[in-house]
């Protein structure tokens, strides 16, 4: 066998104080020389045409330097480091922008009266006044929508991944179907069989049967995946000590994928939480507080910041800025209550088996 000379390993270890010395030097000089290039030599001025000179000067020369100081495969190494992180940043660039844009328009407007009062005595030119009724709206209907399609995207994905029986190939096909349902087209649903020929008018449970309807499918499709990483070790050892499947799945199989079930309920309210079209047809809007979902129309937040940019003067435009900061704000108070029930399912203890008596 060929001997491996050992000064050519390299073992991956993290940052150290010389590795943040080089990047740091090889970023100077990677702008020094991408600002000499745009605005002195090439006709290319602009933040575009220097932030992509730059890269390509940083990779170059970075390279080269770890090159010099260490070896090849370092330099590889650091180099491909460097194109992930980059990779990762320009992902993270848009969320950044948008984030950046809302609050920068929509963080001055919020008071205590934003959260409190509704728009019932307030004029489009008018100072004041808040979006009280969409908030309560929206979680109304995101709570609703959540009690109806969880439990139902739970079983879905406990039948196809558990159950396995001679329907799960066209339920699969079913739940494939409606991940591809455009939300207009769910809204004339509920608007069809529910709102015209019962309800006859629009209200916030109509909006959370529309809701749900989007949100069911990435609720089962994710479940599934989640289901299927749970070790089928432990389904044989609760099926050896003489549980029954049913009590299996509900004492072992879905405890140990808790963190996943979690994120997946997490994924499917994000999925619907901005949605617009369909809370256009159920729920209607309403400028007055309506906290009762079942009858009447009521507003929501999506819906009411597509209604107030529409109105064209900058007082409403502010509110509805204000109402999209305070939408992403719920997204991310959400995303991080999922993400610490998660971190504690993780932590907490190994999952025993229940005892059985064993049968003569």
């Amino acid at each position: 066998m060929r001997k491996i000379d050992e000064e050519t390993l390299r073992f991956t270890a993290p940052t150290t104080p010389k590795d943040q010395v080089l990047f740091l030097g090889s970023a100077i000089s990677a702008a020094a020389l991408a600002w000499l290039l745009v605005s002195q030599i090439l006709p290319l001025p602009g933040p575009v045409p220097f932030a992509i000179t730059f890269l390509v000067l940083l990779m170059v020369i970075y390279g080269l330097v770890v090159q010099q100081a260490e070896n090849s495969l370092a330099a590889v190494d650091r180099l491909m480091t460097l194109v992930i992180a980059l990779g990762a940043g320009i992902v993270m660039l848009p969320l950044v922008m948008i984030i950046w844009f809302v609050v920068s328009k929509g963080a001055h407007i919020l008071n205590w009266n934003f959260f409190v009062q509704d728009l019932s005595h307030v004029g489009a030119l008018d100072a004041g006044g808040g979006l009280a009724m969409a908030i309560v709206g929206t979680l109304e209907q995101i709570g609703i929508a959540v009690v109806l399609a969880v439990p139902l995207g739970m079983m879905t994905a406990v039948f196809l991944n558990e159950v396995k029986g001679p329907l799960r190939r066209p339920v699969r096909m079913f739940v494939d179907a409606m991940s591809g349902v455009p939300s207009i087209v769910a809204g004339l649903f509920i608007y069809a069989i529910f709102i015209q020929p019962i309800a006859k008018q629009g209200s916030g449970f109509a909006a959370a049967l529309a809701l749900s309807i989007l949100m069911l499918p990435t609720i089962a499709r994710t479940s599934e995946e989640v289901l299927r990483l749970v070790p089928d070790g432990l389904r044989e050892a609760s099926l050896g000590m003489g549980a029954t499947q049913w009590r299996t799945v509900l004492t072992v199989v879905l405890p140990t994928a808790r963190n996943g079930l979690i994120t997946a309920v997490v994924l499917g309210v994000a999925r619907v939480v901005g949605e617009t079209a369909p809370l256009i047809m159920t729920a209607l809007g309403n400028t007055s507080m309506n906290a009762d979902p079942l009858h009447g129309p009521q507003d929501a937040l999506p819906l009411r910041v597509y209604t107030l940019l529409r109105a064209g003067n900058v007082t409403q435009n502010e509110r509805a800025y204000g109402g999209a900061f305070v939408l992403i704000f719920l997204v991310l108070a959400l995303f991080s209550v999922a993400r610490i029930l998660g971190s504690r399912a993780a932590g907490s203890k190994t999952l025993s088996l229940p005892r059985f008596k064993r049968s003569k």
